[in-house]
């Protein structure tokens, strides 16, 4: 899409996933080298003051297209006018939490953010990154009634780009090598990394990679539990990688899904596969590069898959039962 200037705001834009986007943000990287930015930074109070050194650093960086900053604990603020939102800040989970705690606790910073959304660009679009993604945005579209539902996502790109860096490595290969990959469902242990359809160089995947034990098994595994793995290996959470990939995300909206390859977002399901219609649900879609998307269709699904789409199916069905008083 051709903008002369675009307003992007980033919650949670003091922690580490923000530190790793917002300079790429700015460079033009994402935009086009021909289209201004401006950053809307929304943190929660106490965290303000450490905002303001990114702030310093991203004016020390001097980025020609960066128009301006505003800083903002108000969401009414940070999200007036942008054509994207970024919800990257969300509580983490604590020690001894569980899934549903996590759940419970950042239902109330969805439903107000929801809410001032509504205030976005008329072609505003959100992308969630704070987890637990799909039920955060299932909350948040729910609370942004004049934002049609379409508008909203939440990020499966990062389980996408583990999925093709696992394959790659695998068949040694490079990921520009690799096609139609899907996540479906939960960005969480239940989702499913689908290969079924996935080209190598134009053959079909269990051609290419003779170990079909592995693609059914520890290759599923250890794209469900990467991220866990990241955590015991450096001590903190994806923030390179889930940066990159709500990058990846906006470029992949951006930008004509070529018609021999497609990409995995949590959307508003449409009904497709069985899916409860509403249900944010990560699947292989296309863009227009246009502000609009649709589901691919017809895709064959084996009873292996049928499997795995149920569980994640059955989970996000749970979540959404866990936050059923906070979806307006």
């Amino acid at each position: 899409m051709s903008r002369k200037t675009v307003k992007v705001a980033v919650t949670g834009a003091a922690g580490q996933i923000g530190y790793s986007l917002l300079p790429r943000l700015a460079s033009g990287e994402i935009f086009g080298m021909d289209t201004k930015i401006s950053l809307h930074f929304l943190e929660i109070t106490p965290a303000l003051p450490m905002l303001e050194g990114v702030v310093m650093e991203m004016n020390d960086s001097a980025f020609p297209l960066l128009e301006n900053i505003i800083v903002t604990d108000d969401p009414n603020i940070a999200f007036d006018g942008v054509n994207w939102a970024m919800l990257v800040g969300s509580k983490p989970r604590g020690k001894g939490m569980l899934r549903g705690d996590l759940i419970r606790e950042n239902g109330p910073i969805f439903t107000g953010q929801g809410a001032a959304l509504q205030r976005g660009a008329s072609d505003l679009r959100v992308i969630v990154v704070g987890n637990p993604a799909n039920t955060n945005a299932l909350i948040a579209m729910n609370n942004a009634p004049d934002v049609p539902s379409g508008r909203f996502a939440a990020l499966t790109h990062l389980d996408q780009n583990r999925a093709y860096s696992q394959i790659a490595g695998k068949a040694g290969v490079t990921v520009n090598d690799i096609r139609k990959i899907t996540i479906w469902g939960n960005h969480s242990a239940t989702q499913y990394p689908d290969v079924s359809h996935a080209l190598i160089n134009g053959k079909p995947i269990f051609d290419v990679i003779d170990d079909h034990e592995w693609l059914r098994g520890d290759f599923i595994t250890t794209v469900q539990k990467r991220g866990a793995a990241i955590i015991q290996a450096r001590g903190k959470s994806s923030a390179a990688s889930a940066a990159n990939a709500a990058l990846n995300h906006i470029q992949a909206m951006e930008s004509v899904t070529p018609g021999d390859n497609w990409f995995s977002s949590g959307v508003c399901s449409d009904g497709s596969y069985g899916i409860d219609e509403g249900l944010m649900f990560s699947l292989p879609i296309r863009s227009d590069g246009k502000g609009s998307w649709s589901v691919v269709q017809g895709l064959e699904i084996d009873a292996f898959s049928q499997e795995k789409i149920n569980a994640t199916l059955e989970e996000l069905r749970n979540e959404k039962a866990m936050v059923a008083e906070l979806l307006a």
